[in-house]
């Protein structure tokens, strides 16, 4: 989905993943992130951000949860993360990552609450009323008054598979009343996601039913005497596509892809944020018509189409897996050409390292002619070596 654009972008990151697997320093079913160019796309997010006064947090899973970058990220501009669940709450916590945002996608689980609020989270989204009072109960064991968003839903918005719940438009005001009687717990926003998504018939990026949604729960709110600070539009957050959060009212933006270059918007290569992140493996095998590559890291929403060969700077199409098999390997038609066991194979496709089993190598200094592995980390952002 990626490649063309990397390889006109950023072939340096090609070069040196290539160079590092050759040596064997880097092992197949590897992402390598080519650290300096996240840190630029992250500083131009947030500078858009701040101009146009839109406050970010920031995405971690995509890219592993990996602790080297999200400091880097913080670093350059965008202090707070979300926190998809709360694994992932605990690895940016204990490593001193401000958590902005957790329990949206996932709510957290009652028997966590407590936990969750030590970390003193800016806000924790709910997708129900009892949610929101299971959240009371444990702020006021602690003392303390939680800021919450309600995810608020309505017909005909776009919700994924796996990602069902949020309080319907309609029930909004009966459920905000209820909370309102929490000593604990104080609404303070919306969210909602995806609330952007890239339309691929006309490579724009179209505003969702589920942004109209919140922003319509948001003045409801405000009718009823809520202090409205946030309405969270996350999905496709990056240069471009801030300025129309702002012209729809959006107060907050949760950039991950576009911080590795690698949101549908980018694949044509033509965005601000520039692509940061591939992934390398090696031929194992082959017969008449495909080479077989080994695998982990593959993941069924990538769009895979094509990968790159650099020993014979080659492009040949690749065969995605199915969603339905483990991705133990994945194919290149070779067109005749013949590939050999051990050669290096690069791809360049949208990915949630989090949910392969893939190694993460971080890299610096690729543009400065000295490309340096600064660690190789697991999945889950835990250092190997």
């Amino acid at each position: 989905m990626f490649l063309e654009a990397t390889l006109k972008n950023n072939p340096e990151l090609i070069e040196a993943a290539a160079a590092f697997h050759k040596k064997g320093l880097i092992e197949p079913n590897t992402y390598c992130i080519d650290l300096d160019s996240v840190g630029k796309n992250a500083n131009l997010i947030a500078e858009t951000a701040k101009k146009l006064g839109i406050n970010l947090y920031f995405m971690t899973k995509q890219f592993g949860r990996n602790l080297v970058v999200a400091k880097t990220i913080v670093q350059a501009g965008i202090e707070s993360a979300v926190a998809v669940d709360m694994d992932e709450a605990r690895v940016l916590y204990k490593n001193g990552i401000t958590i902005g945002h957790m329990g949206h996608i996932v709510q957290v689980p009652r028997a966590l609450l407590k936990e969750a609020l030590q970390m003193k989270p800016e806000v924790i989204t709910c997708f129900s009323l009892e949610k929101a009072r299971e959240i009371d109960d444990a702020a006021g064991e602690l003392g303390i008054v939680q800021d919450i968003l309600l995810r608020v839903v309505d017909d005909g918005d776009c919700i994924y598979p796996g990602q069902e719940g949020g309080i319907p438009l309609k029930d909004l005001e009966r459920t905000a009343s209820a909370i309102k009687k929490f000593a604990n717990v104080r609404i303070i926003g919306v969210t909602s996601f995806p609330c952007l998504l890239y339309d691929y018939d006309s490579a724009k990026i179209e505003p969702t039913a589920n942004l109209y949604t919140i922003t319509t729960a948001a003045r409801q709110l405000k009718d009823m005497g809520f202090d409205i600070a946030q309405i969270n539009a996350p999905s496709v957050t990056c240069v471009s596509t801030m300025p129309l959060l702002k012209e729809t009212g959006a107060t907050h933006g949760e950039p991950g892809h576009s911080l590795t270059g690698t949101t549908p918007l980018h694949s044509r290569g033509h965005e601000p944020e520039v692509q940061s992140m591939v992934y390398v493996t090696e031929v194992s095998h082959s017969d008449e018509k495909r080479a077989y590559v080994f695998g982990g890291g593959f993941y069924p929403r990538s769009r895979l189409e094509k990968a790159y060969i650099p020993g014979k700077k080659l492009i040949l199409e690749a065969r995605d897996i199915s969603p339905e098999s483990i991705d133990y390997y994945t194919s290149l038609e070779t067109e005749g050409t013949k590939l050999y066991p051990g050669e290096t194979v690069i791809y360049s496709f949208r990915t949630q390292i989090f949910v392969t089993r893939s190694k993460v190598a971080i890299i610096e200094g690729i543009h400065k002619g000295n490309p340096k592995i600064l660690g190789i980390f697991n999945s889950m952002g835990d250092r190997i070596r």
